[in-house]
């Protein structure tokens, strides 16, 4: 079972949402980082890409893919039922292929996110309250 938690997400084009994410530290990148599905990009504003939007190539685990990224686009918070952490400002990644939304290992770092386990068991890096994993959430 993997580490997941509630995230609410605000677009600076717009849009907002309230989702789960499932905290990836294979997912590494330079700056904080959310990776969207495209159908949760749309709901954000984020698809179409904006003009500023770059494409570009990331590893993978199945082989290289083409992602689109919108720079500073994101603030995210985690909420759970006693706090809100955030905002924190990130870069969106929107992938034509992924259905559940990844945080970046820099982005849960920012967000204190801290894995006990990987049978869902964290807490935030100033407690020391055991929470538990979120149910997935897919966007087909």
């Amino acid at each position: 079972m993997a580490v997941r938690v509630k995230l609410r997400i605000n677009s600076r084009y717009g849009g907002e949402a309230l989702t789960t994410a499932l905290v990836n530290s294979g997912f590494e990148a330079e700056t904080p980082q959310l990776l969207l599905p495209r159908s949760l990009a749309s709901i954000l504003n984020l698809w179409p890409p904006p003009p500023e939007a770059q494409l570009i190539e990331v590893g993978t685990a199945g082989g290289p893919v083409r992602n689109y990224i919108v720079s500073r686009a994101l603030q995210v918070y985690v909420e759970t039922e006693d706090r809100r952490v955030g905002p924190i400002e990130c870069d969106a990644m929107i992938s034509l292929l992924e259905y559940e939304v990844l945080i970046s290992d820099m982005l849960g770092g920012e967000l204190g996110i801290v894995i006990l386990d990987l049978r869902g068991r964290w807490r935030f890096a100033d407690e020391d309250k055991v929470r538990s994993t979120e149910p997935p959430r897919y966007w087909f």
